[in-house]
């Protein structure tokens, strides 16, 4: 067993990652975050709804090859992404991750893994995602590419302002345009549009739940967040960032003649993200890691909504 300063202390315990692999791996799963999928998950949701929404727009089948190798491919792409992002980010924070509790241990600020071996990395990762990225159509790498500075520079954002989490609902929804074009083969329109900006809603409420495990910690280490901005009034800022996430995908299937099965379906996420709320404690680490946890379902029930809309 590698020894616990090694390990984050938001590492899985006794996951995968200790049972599996050699201590010499352990570190690099961990910057990957291989052991913690929801930030795959939710990367990948917005590029899944798209697609589907898409699918109903064009006509398509949701069986039909035209759907089904952008899914398969998304999957593979967000889990790409998704690493090489997170070594960006722990690259860019390696200082400030050293300030906080509970990313002390990651494997750049830990001296487990330099800087170098990151870089080498990323590269790695990003030659993959390329090769992910030109098997889609022209319209859909063109509109890939376009993000890319908004990537690299996301792990800035911290530093400047007090809503990063705005930035990575920019950066992190990129999907919601690419799943439209990968189907269609045309550059996102309003459908598109309006799911992208319910997505951008969506990542302001999850991120500023999951940023107030760090509020203490992100004071000492001059870092801004959300979760600092809005403080006690959490719960009615979420209330107004899931209602307009609820309206903008409701938008979105009215745009693309989503049958009544949808709108149910938005009704039954509405009710999670009300449950969100409801049960929000700013002051409960595990609360909020929870709760952000728990958006792994909420993609769930959104993508049958969409699916269920576009079929009936």
């Amino acid at each position: 067993m590698e020894p616990a300063t090694a390990r984050p202390a938001d590492a899985v315990p006794d996951g995968w990652v200790d049972r599996w692999l050699p201590a010499d791996l352990r570190p690099w799963a961990r910057l990957m975050r291989l052991d913690r999928p929801v930030g795959a998950w939710l990367l990948l949701w917005p590029c899944w709804w798209s697609t589907v929404l898409a699918a109903g727009a064009a006509e398509v089948r949701p069986w039909d090859m035209r759907v089904l190798a952008p899914l398969a491919a998304f999957a593979a792409g967000a889990l790409v992404m998704r690493a090489a992002g997170c070594a960006v980010n722990d690259i860019w924070d390696r200082d400030i991750d050293g300030k906080v509790a509970r990313t002390a241990g990651r494997p750049i600020a830990s001296g487990a893994i330099s800087v170098t071996g990151a870089l080498t990395l990323v590269a790695a990762l990003g030659l993959l995602g390329l090769a992910i990225l030109l098997s889609f159509n022209a319209p859909t790498i063109v509109v890939a590419i376009a993000s890319l500075p908004l990537v690299v520079l996301y792990p800035l954002a911290k530093r400047v302002t007090h809503w990063p989490q705005a930035v990575l609902g920019i950066v992190f929804n990129w999907g919601a345009l690419l799943g439209w074009t990968a189907v269609t083969g045309d550059y996102p329109g309003w459908p598109a549009a309006a799911l992208y900006a319910g997505c951008f809603f969506w990542t302001l409420g999850y991120d500023t739940i999951y940023a107030h495990q760090d509020r203490e910690d992100d004071i000492k280490a001059g870092v801004r967040s959300s979760a600092l901005a809005l403080g006690c009034n959490t719960a009615p800022a979420l209330a107004v960032f899931y209602g307009l996430a609820v309206l903008s995908w409701g938008s979105a299937g009215w745009l693309t003649g989503a049958g009544p099965v949808f709108y149910a379906g938005l009704a039954l996420a509405a009710a999670h993200f009300a449950w969100q709320i409801r049960r929000l404690d700013i002051d409960d680490p595990a609360n909020c890691l929870g709760l952000f946890r728990s958006n792994i379902r909420f993609g769930w029930i959104v993508f049958a909504a969409i699916m269920a809309g576009q079929l009936g």
